[in-house]
Order: structure tokens, then C-alpha cells, then sequence
């Protein structure tokens, strides 16, 4: 559910474990990690050990979590403003590590946020837009993640934990006003943390800034055309097979973009992301 200074939280029917990891997994370079399906020991006295670490069905580098179903991606209409280059890197993470990626716009109540949500759902990726006075939509969103194991996670000051909170009252994260000064907002979530609440598991994440992309896990760029929902109908119908669909003749993304069928701005995020790894070789990627 969460690990703090070495120690790993672990959820086994009503009760939490306190659990150390053998040494045996530090000399595989692998340690548990938020999300974990595990086998713990637990002794008479002393800590309890988790013995072995299930396999995984998925994992995202940063942040930390695996055995994720949905990643929500949170973004607002305002302080701060969404910024797409982050939003579309994480939606591409998430489809790369078979997570379906969900868009949640908040802060509807001081900006519409009916233009951000056409982007993504003109994507094929399900939006929902949250406010304070739409219980709705909060009632819409509660009711896809029931069963789920999902990951809240968007740069700081979007609202995260305020969502959260409207979703789960009995909660009550902390959670930050935006700085003035900065614009943007105070990290109130300092480590991932696994919540079960009604039915499903929530993974609330630390806020992050722009300057923490260079952070992200790298999508191979042979794959990342597979990371664009919205590019699959085009696939394959390029005039050459080896189509980076960047600025080539006879392109067909290119001409979907063209014709308004993709969006200007996550084409120019797929091609932010392809040339920063089209000179990374696959070995390197390892």
C-alpha cells in the first residue's frame, strides 16, 4: 500500500502489515513497489517479511506503481493551466504499460473546461469534467473506478487530493493552495500511497512540475505511434512503411491532421516525444 524508510505497508484481508523485504531482492536490483501483489512471513515477534513479489502485470517508473488499471490524469482549466506536453506524456505512459488512460479536467466551476475535454474525447479517451457543484459528474467518475485499481496523478496544483476528498469524504487528504508567487502548486503529497475505499484501490501520487519530465520513462519511437489512440485508424496507410509521420510526403496522420481529424496539439506532443528519443538506440532503452 505505501513504503516509508525502508518499511513496506501491506494490506492482507482486514489488516495492515508492517513488513521489512529480504535482502534477497536488493541483490536482484528489484524491491517492492506500490501496487504489489506480495507473500509476506509473519513471525511470532519481529517484523513480518514479505517473502516474494508477485508478478506484474504493468509498471510505471515515475511515478513508482504497478498492477495499475487506469492511470487519471487530472489537469485544470486554470492555476495552472493544463499543459498538454505533460498530459499527452502521460496518456502515452499509460497506454505503453496497458493502462487505460482516463482525463479527469478539473476546476470547471472557475473556467469551462468544455475545450480541454473535447481535445482528449476527439482522442477516444474518456474525459470527465469535476467541480465542486457537478456531484454528477464526481458520481460518474466514483462509479468507474469501483473494481478498479487506479492512479491519480497530474502536475501540482491541479487538485488531486481535493478530488479525491469529493470522492472519498472519510479521507480527507491534505491537501495545497497554489503559490502566487511560483504558479503553481505546493506538493501536499509526499510519497505514493495506496488507499482501498468502497470497492476500489486509489493511488494518490506527488504533485510534479514541467521540469520533471526529463524523468518520465522513454517510449521506444518505433512504439509511440501506438501510444496516440487516434493515429490507429491511420496506421498503415502511409505512402512509406517507414513513416515517422513528423513532416513526410504522403503521410496519412499528417493528412488527417490536416483535414481536423487529429488534434494540432497532440500531434505537436507526439512530435516533441518522437524527436527526443529518434536517436536513442533500443538497447539503450533497457
Amino acid at each position: 500500500m505505501k513504503s516509508i524508510g525502508g518499511f513496506y505497508y501491506v494490506r492482507c484481508g482486514e489488516k495492515e502489515y508492517e513488513c521489512k523485504a529480504r535482502g534477497s531482492f536488493r541483490k536482484k536490483g528489484s524491491s517492492p513497489i506500490v501496487g504489489d501483489r506480495v507473500r509476506i512471513l509473519i513471525p511470532d515477534d519481529g517484523f513480518c517479511a514479505i517473502e516474494e513479489i508477485l508478478p506484474r502485470k504493468n509498471k510505471l517508473k515515475r511515478p513508482a506503481l504497478v498492477n495499475i488499471d487506469a492511470l487519471v490524469i487530472v489537469c485544470s482549466t486554470v492555476d495552472p493551466l493544463p499543459n498538454f506536453a505533460v498530459i499527452d506524456k502521460m496518456t502515452a505512459a499509460a497506454v505503453n504499460n496497458n493502462m487505460e488512460p482516463v482525463i479527469v479536467v478539473s476546476k470547471n466551476d472557475i473556467k469551462n473546461g468544455d475545450e480541454v475535454a473535447r481535445i482528449y474525447r476527439s482522442a477516444g479517451l474518456q474525459v470527465f469534467q469535476c467541480s465542486p457543484e457537478d456531484n454528477a459528474e464526481t458520481t460518474r467518475l466514483l462509479g468507474f473506478l469501483q473494481g478498479k485499481v487506479t492512479a491519480f496523478i497530474g502536475n501540482s496544483g491541479v487538485g488531486k487530493s481535493t478530488l479525491i476528498n469529493a470522492l472519498f469524504p472519510t479521507l480527507s487528504l491534505q491537501t495545497g493552495q497554489i503559490s502566487e508567487k511560483l504558479g503553481r502548486g505546493r506538493h501536499t503529497t509526499r510519497v505514493v500511497e495506496l488507499f482501498e475505499l468502497n470497492g476500489c484501490y486509489v493511488a494518490d501520487t506527488p504533485g510534479f512540475s514541467t521540469v520533471d519530465l526529463q524523468r518520465y520513462e522513454i517510449i521506444d519511437k518505433d512504439e509511440l505511434q501506438y501510444c496516440f489512440p487516434e493515429f490507429e485508424k491511420y496506421l498503415g496507410q502511409c505512402q512509406f512503411t517507414s513513416c515517422a509521420h513528423v513532416c513526410e510526403k504522403g503521410c496519412r496522420i499528417l493528412q488527417a491532421l490536416s483535414d481536423g481529424e487529429i488534434e494540432k496539439t497532440r500531434h505537436d506532443s507526439y512530435v516533441a516525444m518522437y524527436n527526443e528519443v529518434k536517436d536513442i538506440k533500443h538497447w539503450q532503452l533497457k
